[in-house]
């Protein structure tokens, strides 16, 4: 099937571009990946690509991989013309059965027999799906979360004939788009993570419908309480939490009595006019006047912040931001033709090695670059170095790495938001155990800021200083040869003082 070995050289295809078909669009072209889109609504192709302009600063921010580029985007004129151009199919037609089963059909007889159709449905049964298609074996649910192009989590249910291996090119396929593929064992409708929001979605309508509460305060219930903590461990280990020292056993001994207790309304009240007005009454009110689009951007900065927030701590979807910023590193040496050092390689003098742009979370409220960012922005700029030399998360995870003992920054102009930053590398020095280099941040040919960094190499299972391994000791020295012919750049050993 196609998708079992992934890469960046597929053409993914987007049928149906409204909001979730857009969110894959942009998820794709984020990856560097080609992208062939087609609805047959009219005017749909305008709106897409206004969509994936309205999102790629949002996608930029989270990161994008070498080759990433709105311009990739190409439409179809038909299902079939699409479905005969391209790798991967993801369906994202409008949640109704008689409308995703023939066009389904449609797309298998005109794609090749390898070609994966992943159906971004909700909730419905992918047996039902694969009805009446060819090759109903490589056809499955492969049901994302908005924004697409943020969340990672993606439900993958398989029918009664979809074969173990289309299974797993889509794991391969939705992994290397860096999401989160949960395995939906059982097919069931709404899975696993809509059935969860209907419950709460269900209880909401119930309180709002008997003048409990308003839209605001519901909202405020889960977000000042438990969605915070939602974020990184989900409702189980939540609870496991509450029970203290003997876990989720106490806890639901403790408070299992009152599930007894008449406190919700797990079935949905009739859907009435008076219903519908007092919800959207109560959106509108809690939107204050803010269009979609600015929502929409105020959502992805703050989904962005929390996912980020997780990331040091390796929970939930911090754990992914981790993981995407390290295979975009990756990705970029090998787009710059760097890839990794190996013996005999052509060293540059200096190295060049990191670009980026100036990230919202790195300005004041002037828009300027603090100057915390600057150091932030630094330790990519080491980072890939480290990878360079092949100092990497299982390097570290062996319990090796370098800690910072010292530096120096030396802050010659401002930066603003979005402005393009790239970052030139000179090793100063290298021994046994200690490394010290000079980082320049240039945008276009100023030179903004530099620092000069010593290093020590550390055994983190002694916490005591330690040679460096063989591997990364060969490419370093390599790269101080290399740079030594070059002039020592004036900042370098400058001492900060006011003369007399």
């Amino acid at each position: 099937m196609t998708g079992d070995t992934p890469g960046g050289d597929r053409t993914v295809g987007v049928v149906g571009t409204g909001v979730i078909g857009a969110g894959w669009a942009v998820r794709a072209l984020a990856r560097g990946l080609d992208v062939v889109a087609w609805d047959p609504a009219p005017g749909a192709e305008d709106r897409l690509r206004s969509a994936v302009d309205r999102a790629w600063p949002s996608a930029t921010k989270l990161g994008l991989f070498p080759g990433a580029d709105p311009a990739r985007l190409a439409w179809a004129d038909t299902a079939e013309d699409l479905a005969g151009r391209v790798d991967w199919i993801q369906e994202s037609a409008p949640e109704n059965e008689e409308v995703k089963r023939p066009l389904l059909a449609t797309l298998a007889a005109h794609s090749r027999a390898e070609v994966v159709i992943a159906s971004s449905s909700s909730g419905l049964l992918p047996t039902r799906l694969q009805e009446g298609c060819d090759h109903p074996e490589r056809i499955l649910i492969g049901h994302p979360f908005n924004p697409v192009y943020l969340l990672p989590l993606v439900e993958v249910v398989a029918g009664e004939q979809t074969a173990e291996a289309t299974v797993d090119a889509a794991i391969a396929h939705y992994d290397d788009l860096v999401m989160h593929p949960l395995v939906v064992r059982t097919e069931i409708e709404g899975y696993l993570s809509d059935r969860l929001q209907e419950a709460l979605w269900r209880e909401v309508l119930h309180l709002v419908n008997d003048g409990v509460a308003t839209t605001r305060e519901l909202d405020d219930a889960v977000n000042y309480g438990p969605g915070l903590r939602w974020a990184g461990m989900g409702t189980n280990l939540t609870f496991h939490l509450a029970g203290g020292e003997q876990g989720m056993r106490h806890m639901l001994r403790q408070f299992g009595p009152a599930l007894k207790l008449p406190w919700t309304k797990l079935e949905a009240p009739e859907l009435t006019e008076d219903l519908i007005e007092a919800m959207a009454d109560g959106c509108e009110e809690q939107a204050e006047g803010r269009s979609i689009a600015e929502l929409e951007r105020l959502r992805d900065d703050y989904v962005i912040n929390v996912m980020r927030s997780l990331r040091p701590l390796d929970l939930g979807a911090g754990r992914l931001v981790a993981e995407r910023e390290a295979r975009i590193h990756e990705a970029g040496l090998a787009a710059v033709g760097s890839g990794r050092w190996s013996p005999g390689d052509e060293v540059a003098a200096p190295l060049a090695l990191y670009e980026t742009v100036v990230e919202p979370d790195w300005v004041d409220y002037n828009d300027h670059m603090s100057e915390w960012a600057f150091l932030t922005a630094f330790g990519w700029a080491s980072d890939k170095l480290f990878r360079y030399v092949g100092i990497d998360e299982e390097y570290r995870d062996a319990g090796h790495t370098f800690f910072t003992v010292e530096t120096h920054l030396n802050y010659v102009k401002e930066a603003s938001l979005g402005q393009p930053l790239r970052f030139t590398t000179q090793v100063l020095g290298v021994d046994a155990k200690r490394l010290h280099f000079f980082h320049g941040m240039y945008s276009g040919d100023d030179l903004l800021c530099t620092t000069e960094q010593m290093l020590l190499h550390v055994d983190t299972g002694s916490g005591s200083v330690a040679p460096i391994l063989p591997g990364p000791a060969a490419a370093l020295a390599a790269i101080a040869e290399a740079h030594a012919g070059l002039p020592v750049p004036p900042q370098v050993g400058r001492v900060m003082a006011i003369s007399r």
